[in-house]
């Protein structure tokens, strides 16, 4: 068993450089199965959910290969053997749901088991199947897997009941080959659904309106190779500015697209949190003698406040005066780290989609159990401002979404270590 050991009372200061995208990367690397050539893809994060992916891509007869010890991958998909994501695969996350759309719209069929994932609630695939269907697919769940099978896709006019990034991103994967023009309405606008975009139309796919509500795909013969580079992860640099804040620090943030962080930095400035932008990095420092203010948050849809920042602002919350509510609109079980932050003297209640988090308070060291990837990475922020030494379990979860987390928070002065039972 793996655990971290986080030494407390800590100010994080130093700069700290973001990797790419864990949720652009794990839907590109299976959007690489539609090109018939190579792709050079940079700025892949080396994260467990990322090597997952690429195991999977070459037990199906893929090869994809770092490129001399960098964030650089060489994927070819020309001779792949196999439309069959096996269970074994499909358990260990969400994102293997886009092999779904890619290997539709590779082969006309595909096999995947349904995906694993963190535990936040129902997270169903209904918007996917819908999606498939409309262009002219058969789907059928059976012995666990999803079937999908179309001769040939062809376009259709396509309104989603829900916003949903999966659906929006399998769509266009399944859709960039079909037959005409396909119209896809009421779609999500997070920056890793263009981030998708760009890299297929990078390939030779004809995709507009990535980022508005309307997308447009039309269909082409063929996707050739090429390079691309993934953009800056949002929800990391997100993590470490809520750390500098939390811990009182002073700290840059690189390699970001500030646009992106908008709806993080307006938040931590109206908590009175100093936050200044330059044109690809953030700093976020607390000065001297600083008051932090009590706030509320919702999550929302992008360009809303990204529930995957939910858990990190709350432990922010709790470290100052006042009473701050955040309220979760996205996913039903967000809210189990609470009582992980209540064992380390946090008093915070939780009413239905709402917490109310009384602040103020000095945390202490506790051992403590990480429920999913957010939750992890937001009791690491919780040790590094607790009295004493925490011990954090299930890190797998933290490794699925950080890369290199233990180096990076140390570098910028905390004191954590990776221990093996």
């Amino acid at each position: 068993m793996n655990r971290f050991l986080v030494q407390g009372k800590v100010c994080l200061r130093g700069e700290v450089e973001i990797s790419g995208a864990k949720n652009a990367a794990v839907a590109i690397l299976p959007a690489a199965m539609l090109v018939d050539g190579v792709c050079i893809i940079e700025n892949v994060p080396k994260i467990s959910d990322v090597l997952n992916i690429v195991e999977i891509m070459n037990s199906m007869g893929a090869v994809a290969e770092w490129v001399d010890n960098t964030n650089t991958l060489r994927v070819d998909c020309r001779n792949i053997t196999s439309c069959e994501v096996s269970y074994e695969h499909a358990k260990k996350l969400r994102a293997s749901y886009y092999f779904m759309g890619a290997l539709l719209g590779r082969c006309g069929k595909s096999i995947v088991a349904l995906p694993g994932g963190c535990n936040l609630g129902g997270r169903p695939i209904d918007q996917h199947e819908k999606v498939f269907e409309a262009l002219g697919a058969t789907v059928v769940t059976e012995g666990g897997s999803v079937h999908c099978h179309a001769p040939s896709l062809n376009s259709a006019h396509i309104y989603f009941d829900m916003v949903s990034v999966g659906a929006t991103i399998n769509a266009m994967l399944a859709a960039c080959k079909a037959k005409g023009l396909t119209v896809l309405e009421n779609v999500a606008k997070e920056p890793h659904v263009v981030d998708v975009a760009n890299f297929l139309n990078s390939m030779g796919a004809n995709i507009s309106g990535a980022g508005t509500n309307v997308i447009k795909i039309r269909g082409v013969a063929r996707l050739g190779g090429g390079s691309y580079a993934i953009i800056p992860d949002q929800i990391e640099a997100g993590t470490y500015m809520a750390a500098a804040a939390a811990t009182r620090g002073n700290v840059l943030v690189k390699n970001v697209i500030p646009k992106h962080m908008e709806c993080i930095s307006g938040k931590l400035r109206e908590m009175g949190v100093t936050v200044e932008e330059y044109d690809d990095s953030i700093r976020v420092r607390v000065e001297e003698g600083a008051i932090l203010r009590h706030a509320q948050v919702k999550t929302a849809v992008y360009p809303g406040f990204p529930t995957d920042m939910q858990p990190q602002i709350a432990v922010l919350m709790a470290t100052v005066e006042g009473i701050s509510r955040v309220t979760e609109n996205i996913w039903g079980s967000r809210f189990r780290y609470v009582e992980e932050l209540k064992r380390m003297g946090a008093k915070i209640t939780v009413d239905g989609k709402s917490a109310v988090i009384e602040g103020g308070r000095s945390l202490s060291a506790a051992p403590l159990h990480a429920c999913d990837l957010r939750a992890g990475a937001a009791l690491i922020i919780a040790a590094c401002t607790a009295e004493g030494s925490s011990y954090i379990e299930e890190i797998e979860f933290v490794e699925r979404g950080y890369e290199n987390v233990v180096e990076k928070f140390n570098a910028l002065g905390a004191n954590i270590q990776k221990i093996t039972d």
